[in-house]
C-alpha cells in the first residue's frame, strides 16, 4: 500500500513516547533523575506543538511540573502529550508521564506537566500559526 501527499494520515492529537528508566537516567536514589524527566517532557511538548503548528516552535515556560512519586530504574514510562490550547502563536501543551512495571503490567500516572510552546521563524520571533497547515483548522481544541 503507498500513501500520497494527499492520503497521508493525520497526526495523532496526542504525542505519545516511550522510554525504559536505565541507569543512566537515573539520580543517586535508582529512580528517574528529575531533570531527566524534564527533559523528556520537553521533548514530547516540542513533538506535539511541532504537529500541531507544522512550523519550528520554541518553549517559552514550563508550569507546574508535579511529581507525585519516583519511578525505579527498570520501569518503563509513557509520556503523553497534547495540545490544549492554540492562540495566535502559542500553544499550550500538557504532558504526562505514566509509569509501568514491565513484570506486572500496573501503570500509575505519577509525573504532570503544562508547557507554553511559540511558533517562531528563522530568526527566532514568534510568528502566528497558519490555519490551513495547523491540526486547528479541522479539529476544534479546548
Amino acid at each position: 500500500m503507498q500513501f500520497s501527499a494527499s492520503t497521508a494520515p493525520r497526526p495523532a492529537p496526542e504525542t505519545r513516547f516511550v522510554e525504559v528508566v536505565f541507569p543512566e537516567l537515573a539520580n543517586h536514589y535508582g529512580t528517574l533523575f528529575g531533570g531527566n524527566a524534564l527533559n523528556l517532557m520537553g521533548k514530547a511538548a516540542f513533538v506535539a506543538a511541532t504537529r500541531h503548528a507544522r512550523c519550528n516552535v520554541v518553549m517559552a515556560t514550563s508550569d507546574k511540573i508535579e511529581f507525585h512519586e519516583p519511578i525505579p530504574v527498570g520501569e518503563l514510562v509513557e509520556l503523553i502529550a497534547q495540545v490544549e490550547r492554540a492562540g495566535r502563536s502559542s500553544m499550550t501543551v500538557s504532558v504526562e508521564i505514566i509509569r509501568e512495571n514491565l513484570l506486572t503490567g500496573t501503570r500509575k500516572p505519577v509525573v504532570r506537566g503544562s508547557f507554553e510552546m511559540v511558533a517562531v521563524d528563522d530568526k527566532g520571533r514568534p510568528i502566528p500559526i497558519d490555519p490551513q497547515t495547523s491540526r486547528s483548522a479541522t479539529h476544534h481544541l479546548t
